[in-house]
């Protein structure tokens, strides 16, 4: 499945290469579509990053809760890399660390949550 994504990622590229060469105004458009189809094939890696969680889950017992606030921080920063990239590949550096910052700062309040049941495990443990 890798080999796939990588040569596919190839091919986008050398595509963008040369219809900046010819026509510049549509470059943006190829990459842009190609990020997407390159995200479709991504996604199908995540059904075995949810089938771990699942069994994660069903052995630990650990509340389903704390799995969707995970799900939310794993998506959250592949989100923001991937929004951030396209604004530094559009020229636009200052706004893609404003995304970068404001993924950041999402990621620590929902990490808020996680950090309360561990602390409330550790404090029950030590009584």
């Amino acid at each position: 499945m890798i080999i796939k994504i990588i040569a596919l990622a190839f091919v986008i590229v050398v595509c963008v290469m040369l219809i900046k060469q010819y026509r510049p105004e549509m470059a943006l458009e190829v990459e842009v579509a190609g990020a997407v189809v390159l995200l479709a094939y991504i996604l199908d890696l995540l059904k075995e990053a949810f089938t771990f969680f699942d069994y994660v889950l069903s052995v630990t017992g650990l509340s389903g809760e704390l799995f969707v606030v995970l799900l939310k921080i794993i998506g959250v920063g592949y989100l923001v890399e991937f929004s951030a990239n396209c604004c530094q590949d559009c020229g636009n550096s200052s706004v893609a660390s404003k995304v970068l910052l404001a993924g950041k700062l999402t990621i620590f309040a929902l990490s808020i949550s996680i950090m309360k049941e561990l602390i409330e495990l550790i404090v029950s443990v030590m009584q």
